[in-house]
């Protein structure tokens, strides 16, 4: 491993605190009654066997989200970004989860910085404007100003956030199958797909500490590599503990907020460019990246440079998942062996089980798995989407998807089936793994690639810097 790695701040994940059959039982009361306020309609429709309105359905879930508030909407965030899994019109629908969150009392917020910094707040900051700049997910963000006069962001656990995400955790899971099966929601059974994935992301979002020192590792990183277009906020460590993060302000607009992108009179395509760039970069070079590149954490900065935040979630990849990762780009780039390698690593993380329910031998898996992913990589993101790798896979792996046009009974085999996929991958050991972790992480910061790509880089693939990458590969990393 080299250095740069060894280098790496130390994540320490919150543990989640058990929740109380008490607490399971009130929070499954208001789950299931929000649900039923938000989403009966779509179920009578279903029920009188009426046609889907897609439209109404998205605009129904995501109301759901955002009243269930701070986990929901941090998994809807994951939807807004994700069009190529969950449609363009459902996640345009739920944009608003990107950058609105339940309001959290100014009280509350005071006495959670107080209480981190052992003073009032009249001390340490000269003004602390009461109404938030951001209250998504997990955090609200205020803006302040230091007696020196530098303008900064506070950004604030919700009080109980850890409890309710625990709470949430436990019954999101079978939720999303009854919404799949029973209501017939496809959004629900692509939401089971993403619930064991995303429950391993939270735990390092809840203590801040975590946050500040990753922002400070990239901050460093990106100067050393001459990234300077690309901005991390700097961290006040001196301003900060487990639920208060202190840092620079950045004063932007979102990167997919085009009439105030327009308004600044800014070009935004080379500035996402060398985002992708940059990610790319580090990700080689040190199995390590930011995790969570959604719209709602991309500015473009008045200063013309690109200001990426909420450096909560990092991906760090093992020696194994690091060699997948860096062979995945050297196939697309032209090296035919590295398919061969790439499909073996697949079985082995995952075991017979996912050979035999895909259906494919050795050899043919090979070509599968080379047919699902070398278009995402090589051809332009106005052409390529991963909605044609997710059909592919479910042409071959049984899926409770809820189509309207199968019976409750067949919608029953396939998530038996599907279960069944799981369980043997389960028992293989993928399941929460290293391996499975870092590939999914890698695989979302695709998802919203693809997003930024046909919005600013239609004509360019994700590795169109072929020299560059080549180069980069060449060099060798952790």
């Amino acid at each position: 491993m080299n250095s740069t790695l060894d280098q790496l701040p130390p994540l320490v994940p919150l543990p989640l605190p058990e929740p109380a059959r008490r607490e399971l039982r009130r929070r499954a009361v208001r789950t299931v009654t929000t649900a039923l306020r938000h989403l009966r309609g779509v179920a009578v429709r279903r029920l009188l066997g009426r046609s889907r309105d897609g439209a109404a359905v998205a605009r129904s879930l995501r109301r759901a989200f955002e009243s269930l508030g701070a986990t929901y909407v941090k998994l809807g965030q994951l939807v807004a970004s994700s069009p190529g899994v969950f449609g363009d019109a459902v996640a345009n629908e739920f944009r608003s989860c990107l950058d609105t969150g339940p309001v959290v009392p100014f009280p509350q917020v005071s006495a959670a910085v107080e209480r981190t910094l052992g003073r009032p707040l009249a001390d340490v900051f000269v003004r602390f404007d009461e109404l938030p700049i951001g209250r998504a997910s997990l955090a609200v963000v205020h803006r302040a100003t230091l007696p020196d006069g530098r303008a900064v962001a506070v950004k604030v656990l919700r009080p109980g956030v850890a409890r309710l995400v625990a709470t949430d955790l436990r019954l999101m899971g079978p939720l999303f199958e009854f919404l799949s099966l029973r209501v017939g929601l496809p959004e629900a059974g692509q939401l089971v797909r993403l619930h064991d994935g995303f429950r391993q992301q939270v735990a390092e979002e809840l203590d801040l500490r975590n946050e500040a020192r990753t922002m400070a590792f990239f901050r460093r990183r990106f100067a050393e590599l001459g990234l300077g277009m690309v901005a991390v906020p700097e961290p006040l460590p001196a301003l900060s503990g487990p639920d208060v993060l202190t840092m620079e302000f950045l004063d932007g607009v979102t990167i997919d907020d085009l009439p105030r992108i327009a308004a600044l009179g800014l070009d935004p395509r080379p500035l996402m460019e060398q985002v992708v760039r940059a990610w790319i970069e580090v990700a080689v070079r040190d199995g390590t990246f930011h995790g969570d590149v959604h719209a709602g954490n991309m500015l473009l900065l008045r200063d013309g440079r690109l200001g990426v935040l909420d450096w909560g979630i990092v991906g760090r990849l093992d020696a194994d998942t690091h060699r997948f990762f860096r062979r995945t780009l050297e196939a697309a780039l032209g090296d035919e062996t590295a398919w061969a390698d790439i499909a073996a690593q697949l079985r082995q993380a995952y075991g017979p089980a996912l050979r035999e329910q895909l259906g494919l031998g050795d050899a043919e898996l090979e070509v599968f798995v080379r047919n699902v992913m070398e278009p995402l990589l090589t051809q332009p993101f106005g052409e390529a989407s991963l909605t044609t790798l997710l059909t592919a896979i479910q042409g071959r792996v049984p899926e409770t998807d809820g189509a309207p046009r199968l019976s409750w009974r067949a919608r029953l085999r396939r998530l038996r089936a599907q279960r069944r996929l799981h369980a043997g991958v389960f028992e293989h050991g993928a399941v929460g793994s290293s391996f499975d972790r870092g590939t999914f992480l890698l695989a979302k910061q695709l998802l919203y690639f693809e997003r930024y790509g046909k919005m600013f880089m239609a004509d360019a693939s994700l590795l169109s810097d072929r020299a560059f990458l080549s180069a980069l590969l060449a060099q060798g990393g952790a």
